[in-house]
């Protein structure tokens, strides 16, 4: 009499036979088993071209709209005489990066979100488990698959980054940062799904969840800080700003062009008067509510150039939303020009970066549900939710 000895494809050892580096190569190849298998299934699919492609050319058309509404703010600004002094390169960028961090959330949660229930509502997933997989070498898979397939979202949106890049103003570091925390983020969506998908017992209600979830995140961190703004109340002592004049000397030595200041002049007033107790808001309390945002994340670690020394400066939008959150982490001090009598910066300088605040919150969020998805996967289970498919 034989018995049939060989198993389903998995590590070639079960977890803790082996010491040392061998059972870190045999987690770590149960966790590539799982993402080659992921991946074959969504490279057989003939949709995910399709999203490739139409993400691609929703990309193509934002990048080409934006040149385009450049190119005709300086032909503006020619006709009536002023100099077209900003490259197009930054314009460009920032609308970019804007739309590619909107769509990746849009996207990730789709491609993440019904990664473990999808399985187990398919019969599939009771597979794995009998195999020689831990649960956490299948949540692991799960959502390494996922964030690679995020990351090939991102990868056919980088040329359109590069060509901001190049269009002046920017260097190659803005486009390494902001493909850096834009797969970071990714990531975190990612990880929020395959987590929910472990926990939820139905496919859409885990991705209905993942997107309210974003959404709390993108908006709602908006509402909470603009609420607990209001319930943060203090005074600062402030005087008056009394502005005065600046230097101006023609463009051109002929004096045919514009004017403009001789010499940078920041801020362009001196403070006067008494110390008068102003009613201000006590924000630098409640930013780490704006830190969850990840908009603030990804604009507040990109390297813009120091601005503090200049009189006049335009921020294009990812610059303007890490001002604002640096002036929401400086307090009632920057709520006002003169606050204790002095002079207060107009550019706020990158010295205390918001960002890791905010990715710290996000990523214990993700461990924490990645975690409890770990523990509903664990077999054999205590309990299942009447109508769960086993296999």
């Amino acid at each position: 009499m034989s018995y049939l000895t060989e198993a389903t494809p998995g590590p070639a050892r079960p977890q803790g036979t082996a010491g040392g580096g061998n059972a870190v190569v045999g987690y770590l190849g149960g966790i590539r088993d799982v993402v080659v298998l992921e991946m074959k299934q969504r490279l057989r699919s003939r949709g995910w071209y399709i999203m490739l492609g139409i993400w691609f050319v929703v990309i193509a058309i934002v990048t080409w709209l934006t040149w385009l509404a450049w190119n005709a703010s300086m032909e503006s600004r020619r006709s009536i005489g002023e100099p077209a002094q900003d490259a197009a390169g930054s314009m460009v960028f920032e609308v970019v990066l804007a739309f590619v961090l909107l769509f990746g959330l849009l996207v990730a949660p789709a491609l993440s979100a019904n990664a473990i229930n999808g399985d187990r509502a398919g019969g599939t997933l009771a597979i794995l488990q009998i195999t020689l997989l831990t649960p956490g070498q299948i949540l692991w898979g799960k959502f390494c698959a996922g964030w690679l397939a995020a990351l090939a979202f991102l990868g056919t949106s980088a040329p359109f980054l590069i060509f901001g890049m190049l269009q002046g103003g920017l260097t190659p570091g803005h486009v390494l940062v902001s493909l850096l925390m834009l797969a970071v983020e990714l990531a975190v969506i990612c990880g929020l799904g395959v987590g929910i998908s472990a926990l939820a017992g139905r496919p859409l209600f885990s991705i209905v969840v993942t997107y309210l979830v974003v959404a709390a995140l993108v908006v709602g961190s908006l509402i909470s800080f603009a609420l607990g703004s209001q319930l943060a109340q203090g005074t600062v002592l402030a005087n008056s700003p009394v502005s005065h004049s600046v230097p101006y000397a023609p463009l051109t030595p002929d004096g045919s062009g514009p004017a403009v200041p001789v010499t940078p002049v920041e801020p362009g007033f001196t403070c006067e008067g008494p110390l008068v107790e102003q009613r201000a808001f006590r924000t630098e309390r409640v930013a780490w509510m704006l830190a969850l945002n990840p908009y603030v994340v990804v604009a507040d670690a990109i390297p813009y150039p120091d601005r503090s020394g200049t009189a006049y400066y335009s921020a294009g939008l990812i610059e303007g939303i890490s001002q604002s959150a640096r002036t929401a982490l400086a307090g009632p001090e920057h709520s006002y020009q003169c606050a204790n009598g002095m002079v207060q910066p107009q550019y706020l300088r990158q010295t205390t970066p918001l960002w890791p605040l905010g990715l710290t919150l996000q990523v214990v969020l993700t461990g924490l549900l990645m975690w409890l998805g770990w523990r509903a996967l664990r077999t054999p289970a205590r309990g299942l939710a009447r109508g769960t498919r086993i296999a």
